[in-house]
């Protein structure tokens, strides 16, 4: 690993720094099923679809199998009828900088990559970024890590905490409104899993478009009750965490987001996701302050 430049994190790295070389494919009259499968398999939020030779004709999201799921669309549909088309791509010698641009403007969740000889080469998405940056965190003489973890208040450079970062608000629905309503829900606030309340008001679970596209897969009605697919328990953590703690929680238990609360741990009051962190442009102190730039809403499609 290169000398870290405490003044801008992002000023050097570029997509190849990044990117997954693995590039998950499949042809246009695969089914949604197959997809559903290759999801799960691979852990992607997306995969390519390809025609003999290798040309590519569109990419498939877990946004368009929700979509698909939504509208009733059978297990077996072709994937080439509900694909978006041409998919989104950068060169791996674009910086880091540039890439974030183009998701924040596209309102994509990622972006595949070309080669030098204008081939796919592989892929990157927010928790690629996410990662890079956790990772100079950890090498960073700033760190908390190279500190043997010593408190804010010990001196030194100031954290981040999760209440400057997370999304302050969150999306909930109840035990009895069924997945057709929580579908709703999701696509009309371009989120990716929203928080069950039981007949006490009090937080029972989570929903999230994974949990729906397999839903989908084993031929669960839309009509069935949120409290039939959802998930427990819930993930969280403090509002007054440092950053730096949440995104290692978030990469090790392999979380796309994590619900934030404030005092009691039932009091939830936001939302950090891997994207939240990423479009944030820096790393998890105030040391990357030259390379922060003013946080951006997004609505990133997953």
């Amino acid at each position: 690993m290169g000398t870290i430049r405490n003044t801008n994190i992002l000023s050097e790295l570029v997509v190849k720094t990044a990117m997954r070389r693995q590039i998950v494919k499949l042809p246009p009259e695969a089914s949604l099923e197959q997809c559903i499968r290759h999801f799960i398999k691979f852990k992607v939020n997306g995969l390519l679809v390809s025609e003999e030779q290798d040309t590519i004709t569109g990419v498939v999201s877990k946004t368009d199998i929700m979509g698909a799921y939504y509208a009733r669309l059978p297990i077996e549909t072709p994937v080439v009828d509900i694909m978006s088309s041409p998919p989104l791509f950068c060169r791996e010698d674009e910086s880091l900088e540039q890439v974030l641009n183009t998701m924040r403007e596209s309102r994509v969740y990622r972006l595949y990559v070309h080669n030098a000889t204008a081939k796919v080469s592989g892929v990157i998405a927010y928790p690629d970024i996410v990662g890079v940056l956790y990772t100079y965190c950890r090498e960073c003489p700033q760190s908390r890590w190279q500190h043997n973890r010593r408190s804010e208040g010990s001196g030194g450079t100031r954290r981040f905490k999760v209440k400057e970062i997370m999304t302050p608000s969150v999306t909930t629905f109840g035990v009895y409104d069924t997945l057709m309503t929580i579908m709703e829900g999701l696509s009309a606030n371009k989120i990716g899993a929203v928080l069950i309340r039981n007949q006490e008001d009090r937080p029972a679970g989570v929903v999230s478009k994974t949990d729906l596209i397999l839903a989908y897969r084993r031929g669960v009605s839309t009509d069935l009750a949120a409290s039939q697919i959802m998930n427990t328990p819930i993930q969280r953590v403090n509002q007054e965490e440092c950053l730096e703690n949440a995104l290692q929680q978030l990469i090790f238990s392999q979380l796309h987001r994590i619900f934030v609360f404030k005092g009691e741990p039932d009091n939830f009051v936001g939302v950090l996701s891997l994207s939240d962190a990423a479009r944030m442009r820096s790393g998890s102190c105030r040391a990357c302050i030259m390379s922060r730039i003013s946080l951006e809403a997004s609505n990133a499609k997953e």
